[in-house]
């Protein structure tokens, strides 16, 4: 019943007038019958099941009237099903440093993987627009295309790990330049890198104020976000004997400089993520500053279930009324 809904349950108060009917049927009911008095009713005796069954015909029209009031009260059934439509989305590319300093361990468990846990949240909140992913140390390679399959995207963060295919070193300008590839064509209504380092640029043929002044042209915004501690942290510096890396500690460098300068000139902002929670905010707040219209579509599928009660109602009248002229018309 909770997926019944009445149009006119107004008509619901009408069902009070059902015990006033049968309180008024009980106050006139010697009425329905002539009567006289004699000294005996020996003679009169008689057990007719026609006769016991007379109140039957006033139970049949209340019934008839009940039903009736539950019709007009129009019940029906309703199936909403809604679709939403993006009306305004959002291309976003997410270049990622994965040079051999985004494994120190000032992030736990490093830089790296801290970083992969909140990207991948990232790209789950935002199911309404398209996400890329660039990946970039010396050089720079598209990991997956602009897409809206959020599955082949947080499968391809999953899979992000250092190693050798890359030349060690931080291209920020490669980075960028190759995520601004990958945006330029775009129609989206707002097209958004968010640029990702811990380093300085040391590597790469492309100046990072060259690639930020291309994404101005194209009217891409930039985020960027400094990955590191303030101060010392424990960064890998050589293979020990059995393949692994050996860490020290180590100054933190991080051009925050020309971080700032990427931002502004783009439209954009500059974050430090010192910490995984700092890095988690840093997504929430970028989560919030870029919101997609989203439009809601409902779709309500209405059953209506009044007709079978109004059929039933006729169908009680109608046996009243066939009843009192044939079987008890000599009764009343």
């Amino acid at each position: 019943m909770n997926s019944i809904t009445f149009m006119n349950p107004g008509f619901f108060w009408l069902l009070l007038l059902l015990p006033i009917l049968i309180a008024w049927y009980f106050w006139k009911r010697r009425e329905h019958t002539a009567t006289f008095k004699v000294s005996s009713l020996a003679g009169f005796k008689s057990n007719s099941w026609l006769a016991k069954l007379k109140p039957f015909l006033f139970v049949l029209r209340l019934l008839a009237l009940a039903f009736l009031i539950v019709a007009m009260a129009r019940p029906r059934t309703v199936d909403v099903s809604s679709k939403t439509k993006t009306t305004r989305g959002i291309d976003i590319v997410m270049a990622i440093d994965v040079s051999g300093s985004m494994l120190a361990r000032d992030l736990k468990p490093n830089r790296l993987e801290g970083l992969k846990v909140v990207a991948k949240d990232f790209v789950e909140a935002r199911p309404n627009d398209r996400i890329g992913l660039v990946l970039y140390a010396a050089e720079a390679y598209t990991q997956t295309p602009v897409t809206s399959d959020k599955a082949i995207v947080i499968d391809a963060i999953r899979k992000i790990r250092y190693n050798n295919v890359l030349q060690d070193g931080t291209g920020i300008g490669m980075g960028l330049a190759t995520s601004i590839n990958r945006l330029k064509d775009s129609k989206a209504k707002s097209k958004v890198i968010i640029l990702m380092t811990d380093g300085v640029n040391n590597a790469g043929f492309i100046e990072p104020e060259t690639a930020a002044d291309i994404a101005k042209e194209y009217g891409i915004k930039v985020y960027t976000i400094a990955i590191g501690t303030n101060g010392m942290a424990e960064f890998p510096y050589a293979y020990g004997p059995n393949g692994t890396f050996l860490f020290k500690m180590m100054q933190v460098e991080i051009d925050e400089t020309l971080l700032k300068n990427i931002a502004k000139k783009t439209g954009g902002e500059y974050f430090r993520a010192t910490s995984n929670r700092k890095l988690e905010s840093i997504y929430e707040e970028i989560n919030k500053l870029e919101t997609t219209e989203v439009e809601e579509l409902k779709f309500y599928d209405y059953k209506e279930l009044y007709r079978p009660l109004a059929i039933i109602a006729g169908l009680l009248l109608l046996g009243e009324i066939l009843l009192r002229q044939t079987l008890f018309r000599s009764f009343i």
